[in-house]
């Protein structure tokens, strides 16, 4: 039997990453397996020298490849051709030890012609390093035993060389029915190569494919492959997902070759250069398409050597390891991994846009035509002057009378909105290839101003046009500072989207505040709105908040900064652009104020009225902080941030109206003592005045009236030694609240804290308190893993495992070590250590924050560091931001003074980096 293979020839050595010789050699293979032959015994031995050459030359072959490529990073065709060649030469090989060798038939009949066939990602000749190899056996009639024994010999040796082999065989007549049932395998069989064996039968089933089976099913292919592509998305996330899937991901590998598949079924195109002369694309739209793919083929191949394995999604630890095989480096501030997922993001968008260019020109022929009657009674927009509809997108009737006026670029989204009506690619591309008529002149006319806030103010939904403004370029075109934050992504957990998406997430979120949709969720800021704030310097702010990131300065400085120029261009006066100024500057005050700081002490609450200093500003501020941190991302905003901003701005705002003389702690602890009395109206008189007289000021100022009656249940009956515990779920806070009575001594908190660990508990806040009687009151509000209240079921035993731990049975330092571990995936997140003393926030404590990288034993570390320095922990404020943590704590010394000796606060300082930098060790051990 005559063998033809896929041989150097078609892929001339400049395709190839490295000589094709240095792949497979070819002839020292036919040589060295040649010699095995005359030595073998039997088949078996035959084939076990011929697995044994073979998986020499393909691990020498993949060794070249990677070699080649991590010299050149970039050239991702070279290499998918050369991991292609490579698996034909092995194939090719197996056939011929199987024909030739295994299972000769110098005279084979009619039905002995079998012919190998390559189909899906391996027949168009794109190979990651561990892609599939799919192949199709073909014979013309049905499968002789001759041929089973063929390809079971092939397969066998190809599974010893560890390839992951997909196969079918079939008749031609068989292949044509298949497909003709399931797109799937119309597709994999769309992109057939032939690879050896009978070739007048490989012919044979490429015409009679094109024939039977692709011609006149294009509508059906066309709707099955873009069902298809929308199912992946909702699946595999949008394009802005911080772990994106290369390959099914929006805007991913997939995508273009959906787009690829369609122009190949409907045109007969065989490569995509050959959409440009078809009218398809534009010359620089091909170039697009061509930089997207090798990039994104690119990404694709380091990833799985990174892996050593076949893996689709960047996962956090993967894009590092990615970023640098790239070539990829620090630069301006920006780690490389922030660079290079910023490219990566860029050419998604471009996929995007390539994508609906291509399908909006198919839509002319294969749209579905609509019912009748609802053609006749849907009431369609009226349009303006300049534009017409097709297809129910709003395009443009005459392109050089509409580039003949500079602002008839922004006034098509002004219409889109208007109308509803989503705008015609051939308007995109045309908006898209003039964005240079966007000057210095045109951003700064009246006219352009007037359309722009209409766009954010007027229409009620202007996150559509923000997010289509700025993928077209529009966006960085009317304001240039925008444009180095388009696609930014920023390196941690805690920020689900790239930058210019959280903007636009923010922008949604406070429109859907005015239409009243988050009413119930958000109260406070509903009701700031209602009673009416400025929304042009509010909208204003809020798209310039996050401007000044991605630098090495302070982005709040730097914004605040760039707001002071970009305002008054937008033709804000004085008095709103130091609004806008103020806002961008302090726009992260209030969440860390909340999120940081005890607010239940009247010094947070005087400092920061005194920073706002007027209820214009806190309102505007409050509705900005409430926004920003629903943008981060889709879970970020829960009870217990609500809770905080809610209960900061109403101290906050009364102290503006009543004075700030009215925040001082006797007032709080008369009002606390009194809400407590009435609760406790059925108590003996005589128990109340014991309870009130038992607590030191600061126990009335920071709990609530419903954690001061549990504690003056519990403390009513508590016996000598007795340990009580009370776990209730505070759904109001999304946490649950757990509340301990015991007697004093030294290292409760740090125990507590180990206790809570062991369980898997996330504090988020945690209160300690000592009576006047020598007992402790300690009130922690702790998280799951997935960040909400415990389940009921649940308590029992997590409050038999602390009470384990608080009796001595389980020693915490030594049963964290199996526990306090950081994920693989997560290991890859630089947070530098920050610790700050300060003795102005509180008027009778020092506040100590540490800034760092968060793990499950950490506050426990911390908190047991501080104890056996002899500091009296009054309260820690944990605030949590993805891989980071601020944990706050409020201290005294042994003889209960603040903190001021400069020596005392490094000794601390080098302490508390030491526990610090133990536990990092341990965790990643």
């Amino acid at each position: 039997m005559t063998v033809t293979a896929l041989s150097a020839d078609h892929l001339e050595p400049p395709q190839l990453i490295c000589p094709p010789e240095c792949i497979f050699d070819r002839s020292a293979f036919d040589k060295a397996l040649s010699e095995a032959v005359k030595t073998a015994g039997s088949p078996t031995d035959i084939r076990k020298s011929a697995v044994d050459l073979l998986r020499q030359a393909q691990v020498s072959g993949r060794a070249e490849i990677a070699e080649g490529f991590a010299q050149a990073p970039f050239e991702a065709r070279r290499l998918t051709r050369s991991y292609t060649y490579l698996t034909d030469q092995l194939v090719n090989a197996a056939l011929v030890v199987a024909t030739d060798i295994l299972h000769p038939k110098p005279n084979p009949t009619a039905s002995e012609h079998l012919a190998v066939i390559a189909v899906g990602g391996y027949g168009r000749g794109e190979m990651a390093p561990f892609s599939d190899v799919d192949l199709l056996f073909l014979t013309p009639y049905k499968i002789t035993a001759w041929a089973e024994s063929v390809i079971e010999s092939m397969l066998y040796i190809l599974w010893d060389l560890k390839l992951k082999v997909g196969h079918s065989s079939r008749t031609i007549k068989d292949c044509i029915r298949l497909g003709a049932q399931d797109f799937t395998i119309q597709t994999a069989m769309l992109e057939h190569r032939f690879l050896a064996g009978d070739k007048a039968l490989a012919q044979t089933f490429a015409a009679r494919l094109r024939t039977e089976l692709f011609a006149g099913s294009g509508k059906e292919f066309i709707e099955a492959k873009l069902s298809e592509r929308e199912a992946r998305h909702v699946k595999y996330g949008q394009r802005y997902v911080v772990e994106p899937n290369v390959k099914e991901g929006k805007g991913g590998l997939r995508d273009l070759q959906s787009l690829f598949w369609i122009a190949k079924h409907i045109h007969g195109v065989n490569d995509a250069a050959d959409l440009v002369g078809l009218g398809v694309f534009s010359a620089e739209e091909f170039e697009q398409f061509i930089s997207a793919e090798n990039f994104l083929w690119a990404v694709r191949s380091h990833l799985h050597l990174q892996a050593g394995r076949a893996t689709e999604q960047l996962t956090f630890d993967m894009q590092v390891q990615v970023a640098d095989a790239m070539g990829y480096q620090d630069a301006k501030g920006r780690r490389e991994v922030e660079i290079f997922m910023q490219e990566f993001f860029l050419h998604a968008t471009e996929v995007g846009d390539l994508t609906r260019i291509f399908l909006t020109k198919l839509e002319a022929d294969h749209v579905k035509a609509e019912p009748l009657l609802e053609r006749i009674f849907r009431r369609r927009p009226k349009i303006k002057k300049g534009y017409v509809v097709v297809n129910n997108r709003i395009a443009i009737e005459d392109e050089t009378d509409f580039l003949s006026d500079k602002l008839n670029l922004l006034r098509l989204f002004e219409e889109a909105l208007r109308t509803g009506m989503l705008i015609h690619p051939d308007a995109m591309r045309l908006v898209k290839a003039n964005l240079d008529m966007i000057d210095e002149d045109m951003r700064t006319t009246p006219e352009a101003r007037r359309i722009f806030f209409d766009l954010l103010l007027k229409h009620g939904n202007p996150e559509r046009a923000l997010r289509r403004m700025n993928e077209l370029g529009v966006l960085s075109a009317f304001l240039p500072e925008f444009e180095p934050i388009v696609a930014m992504m920023q390196f941690n957990m805690y920020h689900s989207y790239t930058v210019d998406e959280h903007i636009i997430q923010c922008i949604k979120n406070l429109s859907q505040i005015e239409r009243g949709e988050l009413e119930e969720d958000l109260p406070v800021a509903s009701s700031i709105l209602k009673e009416g704030v400025d929304r042009k310097v509010l909208y204003t702010a809020l798209l310039l908040h996050d401007i000044g990131k991605g630098r090495s300065e302070d982005h709040s400085i730097l914004g605040a900064q760039m707001a002071r120029k970009i305002a008054p261009r937008l033709g804000l006066g004085k008095a709103d652009t130091d609004t806008v100024e103020w806002l961008v500057r302090y726009h992260l005050l209030m969440s860390d104020m909340a999120q940081k700081r005890d607010i239940a002490d009247p010094r947070t609450v005087r400092d920061f009225a005194k920073a706002v200093q007027t209820v214009k500003r806190l309102d505007l501020l409050c509705v900005l902080t409430v926004c920003d941190i629903r943008g981060v991302g889709p879970n970020t905003w829960n009870n217990w941030k609500a809770v905080l901003i809610r209960a900061l701005y109403r101290q906050t705002r009364r102290a503006l109206d009543t004075g700030l003389e009215e925040l001082n702690r006797e007032n709080r602890g008369a009002e606390a003592k009194r809400a407590l009395r009435e609760v406790l109206s059925d108590w003996p008189r005589k128990d109340l005045q014991v309870e009130t007289g038992r607590h030191y000021d600061p126990y009335w100022q920071g709990l609530h009236v419903t954690a001061h009656k549990v504690f003056a249940e519990m403390l009513r009956d508590v016996g000598d030694d007795e340990i009580k515990i009370n776990l209730h779920p505070d759904e109001d806070r999304d946490a649950t609240r757990a509340c301990f009575v015991m007697s004093d001594h030294p290292g409760i908190f740090a125990r507590l804290a180990g206790a809570l660990a062991l369980v898997g508990a996330n504090v988020v806040d945690a209160r300690s308190y000592t009576t006047k009687d020598g007992l402790v009151t300690d009130a922690y509000w702790i998280q799951d893993a997935d960040g909400n209240p415990y389940d009921a079921t649940r308590l029992p035993r997590l409050r038999k495992m602390i009470e384990r731990t608080l009796m001595g049975e389980v020693v915490t330092t030594e049963a964290m070590k199996s526990r306090d571990k950081v994920k693989k995936r997560e290991r890859a997140f630089k947070v530098p250590t920050h610790i700050t003393f300060d003795n102005e926030g509180s008027e009778i404590y020092t506040i100590i924050e540490v800034d760092t990288r968060d793990r499950p034993g950490l506050l426990h570390d911390l908190a047991r560091t501080l104890a056996e320095s002899n500091v009296y922990i009054a309260n820690a404020v944990i605030a949590t931001y993805g891989e980071q943590v601020v944990d706050t704590f409020y201290v005294k010394d042994m003889f209960g003074l603040k903190y001021y000796s400069a020596s005392k606060q490094r000794t601390l300082e080098r302490r508390l980096r030491t526990a610090i930098e133990q536990g990092v060790e341990r965790a990643e051990s």
